[in-house]
């Protein structure tokens, strides 16, 4: 099986490796240094979540659209969607209540017959998620800094890059973006990033205040710590894996701002 990714309620506030191990649960398994052949999964199997249906029984539903919601964190809604490419009528949605990730919401007939839905589905990170049509960038991010938004003007949908030196300011301008932008969430990937820089991330990041609701950064953000003494391999997976996250977000219908 390809290297794959868990997509479910439990990503947001995260912080994990290269290829979606959590970091917090590794630590308590094997301390600062992990061990060859620790694993832990991505999402907290024995938690709860409020989950609320959205759709009855007799509806024929396609990948993509919303069976139910629940509250993710103080600041995100989750949108627990049937997995792309899958497509059935529904013949049995879970009453509004509380369910693990691993514990059936629905349950649909499609082609392949019966198959039961849970809040959680895997996607390969090296496979595109489907889309009906690709839109032109033309709404504006708005950064929040006059200098970005006056003389490089960034489109949601659109890229930047930030070249510059040790000790420039790109990661201080990456805070920033986080903190003022009018996006939704932010995926951070520290892709080769010195250890040292790489905690500052995460101390600093730990800190910031939503300046929306005063809340923490954090209740809207996903770190992936990915440092330069980690195997290339391992580094360029991280990508692919910040990428995969932000695509589930982004398919919710949120703005999503992917930093690497």
């Amino acid at each position: 099986m390809p290297l794959s990714v868990e997509l479910g309620p439990g990503l947001m506030g995260g912080i994990f490796d290269g290829i979606q191990r959590p970091l917090e649960t590794l630590a308590q398994k094997s301390g600062s240094f992990i061990r060859r052949g620790v694993t832990a999964a991505a999402l907290d199997r024995n938690r709860t979540w409020s989950f609320v249906p959205l759709l009855e029984p007799g509806t024929k539903v396609h990948g993509g659209e919303i069976l139910g919601t629940l509250l993710e964190t103080m600041l995100v809604e989750h949108r627990v969607m049937v997995p792309p490419n899958l497509s059935g009528t529904l013949i049995w949605v879970a009453p509004a209540g509380e369910y693990t990730v691993t514990e059936p919401i629905a349950r649909f007939d499609g082609r392949a017959g019966e198959r039961e839905l849970t809040m959680m589905h895997h996607w390969p990170v090296r496979a595109r998620r489907p889309i009906a049509a690709r839109l032109s960038p033309e709404t504006p991010l708005i950064t929040g800094q006059r200098v970005v938004d006056t003389l490089f003007p960034i489109a949601k949908g659109g890229t930047a890059a930030v070249p510059g030196g040790f000790g420039a300011g790109k990661t201080v301008l990456q805070h920033a973006l986080a903190k003022w932008s009018d996006a939704d969430i932010v995926v951070y990937i520290g892709c080769g990033e010195r250890g040292n820089e790489m905690t500052d991330v995460l101390v600093q990041f730990s800190r910031l205040r939503d300046p929306k609701t005063g809340q923490s950064l954090m209740e809207r953000t996903i770190l992936i710590a990915n440092t330069s003494n980690m195997p290339v391999a391992a580094r360029e997976a991280s990508i692919y894996t910040g990428v995969t996250l932000a695509e589930y977000y982004r398919d919710m219908g949120y703005h999503v701002a992917l930093m690497a």
